[in-house]
């Protein structure tokens, strides 16, 4: 063993502090002692005594929350790397280390200390690193799993050199991926595209994620309403034309990144176009019929209405014409073709000091200006655009819908304006225009959830252009609103519920299952037998019984006395309690249920043990139960499996399904909240149970804070209540009962500590709720 210094020595023996007890404690692990020992040589020829006792408390620090042997020893490595010269950094890493350990386990912090040379030599050592072990312990508390994929891809995901790129790297991969965990690997391990443009690209470029907040926080300031932003996948290359923002109320869509537009001037135009955008939605609203106008005629009729929105805009706000003005850069010459006119005549109704002496650009100009005094008529648009595009039409210029390209590059595509009604007859050509600007969205599978289908497509949506095939996500059975947290309003028919056909499993599963948990199979049967004897009610004034009412006798007596006819039916009788209760258990199937437990099970087998067992009760009892399965990928797509309908006995198809159920997708509670209503509310009887089998908060691909679900399903449960359902939420581990506690109250919610006592703890609810 090396020998240890003199001062060492002094410090071992003098009073007590971190340097004493870490090298007592050390003393006793024999194969860490010479790496301990080889470091701490090292590192005192850097550091003082005072430095020293600092270090060895963050090395106790990093014992404590159990990092481990391969984590002190990575720990060591980095403090004595060449990049390690202040004291500082290194206690504000052990500090890191040790909270990403709490939250993500031994493994990441590991990991993390790994990945700090990489850091070190793209950030250095000051404020920059600090920043980065900040960013890791956020990525530790929400998506724990993915921080050892992200610490090995550490040298790929820094390549923009920044701290700023990796805070929103980080950011656009937690929103992106929201509670799917599946897609948080993928983007922190680079196999998402989005993940590897945004590591790709120039160190100066600015995207959409980078600057969400502030425009949300512009666009509220100008137009005094919290807009609804998304992004739009670009494809870097040069090869396709770059995507213009899009709008379908109340969404805006905007470009990911505008390429080759970086640092001051790409956020000025994300500000520009999010500003265009919000303007129609604040003052344009109304859509336009599609008709069997011609795709020239289409965009010159968007190219008008732009101008009229965008001249009531300035109106009330002038500041928006510095704005919107370094972007109208189209100049009175070269060939006159149909796209280069369009943009010329964009800038003439933009710009009052513009001179374009061509005959096109003068008519569309006095057009408009004569249209001044009418301008709060969004008709003006179509008039306008009709006319113009019939003398464009003559002039034989050619106009290719499938390559124009909106400008100014700020503007919206215009798709967004236009209502495709079924009814529609327009032409096939004016249809592609359409559908060609909708096919780019069909590739965006990596940039944001893979079926958002938000309010962009709907708007969009291509009529009877293209014929689809059947959804292989599920029949549509039924459409429900949610309520937005942010702008406190219910969206109408915003989720869609399917209704997804049960897969069929062994039963033989189910049944080994019940026969493995026997003990406890017994005493739910016992709890079964003392319900079915019930308890009875005494009834009076009956016509016969087993013994007089005295009551009766006396009031029967009185009437006889006072020449009345009496009341015949004097006698009590007795009968059994009638059990009027309908159940339903809504199940959770989420990918979390997928998680295995030490015995081995999942977390899914053994909520199919508890349904079963309880099912097995419930249909010995006669009571009316059904049993119903859910998960969902985004707000289009919320699937429900029945398993048991109320109307059908629990038989060996029902067991059949009840194990062929499978985990996978997210939580979108409400909706699901919604559904279960529905279907109890038709139930006949007077007592309606809604029994939630949950094991996390709600969550969802396309809603990236999940308080937005969560309150969306308190007032889920709160019409259930209206409805005189009582919902009650069973919870599986601690992670999701402050979530449930909100949606359900905290005495409909029960906590179950340890998955593997559900089956006892679900059965001994029910029996409990029933008899209330």
């Amino acid at each position: 063993m090396p020998a240890v210094s003199a001062a060492q020595l002094q410090l071992v023996s003098g009073v007590e502090g971190p340097t004493r007890t870490l090298h007592l404690w050390m003393r006793q692990r024999e194969r860490l002692r010479p790496l301990f020992t080889a470091t701490w040589e090292i590192l005192s020829q850097r550091f003082d005594a005072a430095e020293m006792d600092a270090w060895a408390g963050a090395v106790l620090d990093l014992a404590n929350v159990n990092a481990g042997p391969s984590c002190l020893i990575a720990y060591w490595d980095a403090s004595t790397s060449d990049g390690a010269t202040e004291i500082a950094p290194l206690l504000g890493a052990a500090r890191s280390g040790a909270e990403i350990c709490r939250h993500a386990g031994a493994q990441a912090a590991t990991d993390a200390f790994k990945a700090l040379s990489a850091a070190r030599r793209m950030l250095g050592s000051g404020a920059a690193l600090s920043r980065w072990w900040r960013t890791m312990e956020r990525l530790a508390t929400q998506a724990p799993e993915s921080l050892a994929a992200t610490a090995h891809h550490m040298a790929e995901i820094l390549r923009p050199g920044t701290i700023a790129a990796f805070e929103s790297f980080v950011a656009a991969g937690l929103r992106t991926a929201a509670g799917d965990r599946r897609k948080r690997l993928a983007f922190f391990s680079l196999q998402d595209e989005l993940a590897r443009r945004m590591v790709a690209r120039d160190p100066g470029a600015v995207t959409f994620s980078d600057v969400e907040t502030e425009l949300k926080a512009f666009l509220t300031a100008l137009y005094g309403e919290v807009p609804l932003l998304r992004s739009i996948s670009t494809d870097e290359s040069a090869q396709t034309p770059q995507r213009r923002a899009a709008i379908a109320c109340p969404l805006i869509r905007l470009p990911e990144i505008y390429r080759g537009v970086q640092d001051d001037a790409a956020r000025a135009l994300l500000r520009a176009a999010a500003a265009h955008a919000q303007a129609h939605l604040a003052l344009g609203r109304a859509r336009f019929a599609i008709g069997q106008l011609k795709p020239l005629q289409v965009a010159l009729v968007n190219l008008i209405e732009d101008a009229r929105v965008e001249t009531l805009a300035m109106r009330r706000l002038p500041g928006l014409r510095r704005l919107w003005a370094p972007y109208h850069v189209a100049t009175p010459t070269g060939v006159a073709t149909a796209p280069m006119l369009l943009a010329r005549l964009a800038r003439a109704l933009f710009d009052p000091d513009y001179v374009d002496a061509d005959g096109f650009v003068g008519k569309g100009r006095a057009l408009f200006a004569a249209a001044l005094p009418r301008l709060d008529e969004h008709a003006i648009s179509r008039e306008i655009g009709m006319l113009l595009g019939n003398d464009l039409g003559q002039m034989r210029v050619q106009f290719n819908a499938k390559t124009y390209v909106v400008e100014p590059l700020y503007r919206d595509d215009g798709l967004g304006l236009w209502d495709l009604g079924d009814d529609t007859t327009s032409s096939a050509e004016t249809l592609e225009l359409f559908i060609e600007a909708l096919r780019p969205e069909q590739q965006e599978s990596s940039d944001g959830p893979p079926r958002e289908q938000d309010a962009a497509n709907a708007a969009a949506e291509p009529g009877k252009a293209r014929p689809a095939g059947p959804d292989e996500r599920g029949v549509v059975i039924a459409r429900y609103p949610e309520w937005d947290r942010v702008d406190a309003i219910e969206r109408a028919d915003w989720t869609t519920v399917r209704k997804v056909a049960a897969s069929l499993g062994d039963v033989g599963s189910i049944d080994h299952a019940l026969e493995q948990a026997s003990v406890l199979r017994g005493r739910v049967a016992r709890l079964v037998r003392s319900v079915r004897l019930g308890r009875t009610v005494r009834l009076k004034r009956q016509q016969d019984g087993h013994d007089l009412d005295l009551d009766a006798m006396l009031d029967a007596g009185i009437a006889l006395r006072s020449g009345e006819t009496p009341d015949l039916r004097v006698f009590r009788s007795a009968k059994a309690l009638h059990r009027d209760l309908s159940a339903l258990l809504l199940i959770d199937t989420s990918e979390s249920t997928r998680d295995r437990l030490a015995s081995g099970a999942t977390v899914l087998d053994v909520e199919r043990l508890a349904v079963g067992l309880l099912a097995e009760a419930m249909e010995e009892l006669g009571d009316t139960f059904g049993l119903l399965a859910f998960a969902s990928d985004g707000r289009d797509d919320v699937r429900m499996t029945s398993i048991k309908r109320f109307s059908e006995a629990y038989d060996r198809d029902c067991r059949a399904r009840l194990a062929g159920l499978s985990a996978g997708l997210s939580t979108r509670l409400g909706t699901a909240l919604r559904h279960a209503g529905g279907v109890l509310g038709k139930a006949s009887t007077s007592r309606k149970l809604l029994i939630v089998l949950t094991d996390g908060e709600p969550s969802d691909i396309d809603v990236p804070d999940p308080f937005d679900l969560i309150e969306d399903a308190r007032r889920a449960a709160i019409g259930l209540h209206a409805q005189g359902i009582d919902a009650y939420g069973v919870v599986l581990g601690r992670a999701g009962v402050e979530a449930a506690t909100r949606i359900f109250g905290r005495r409909n919610t029960m906590l179950v500590h340890r998955v593997e006592d559900l089956p006892a703890r679900l059965s001994e609810l029910y029996f409990r709720l029933a008899r209330r």
